[in-house]
């Protein structure tokens, strides 16, 4: 390589060594952003079960049929 090559590559490299540093230090920053604690609670709280017909469940059919989910996943 002649040397105006080999400037012409120095120039490159003082230049992209920053620029990966300071990608690697924003990735850093955005992962530590994204895996944070969400700021509102994203689940229902004391109602768990999406009622689809309007009445509701007895609390004598809601321990049986708890009852009977937990029989289930024992089976297995």
């Amino acid at each position: 390589m002649s040397r105006g090559g080999n400037v012409a590559v120095m120039v490159i490299a003082v230049l992209v060594l920053p620029a990966l540093g300071l990608t690697l230090l924003l990735m850093d920053r955005v992962e530590n952003w994204m895996s944070g604690p969400s700021t509102a609670p994203r689940h229902a709280g004391a109602r768990r079960h999406l009622r689809l017909l309007h009445g509701g469940q007895s609390a004598t059919a809601s321990r049986a049929a708890h009852a009977a989910g937990a029989r289930h996943r024992d089976a297995a």
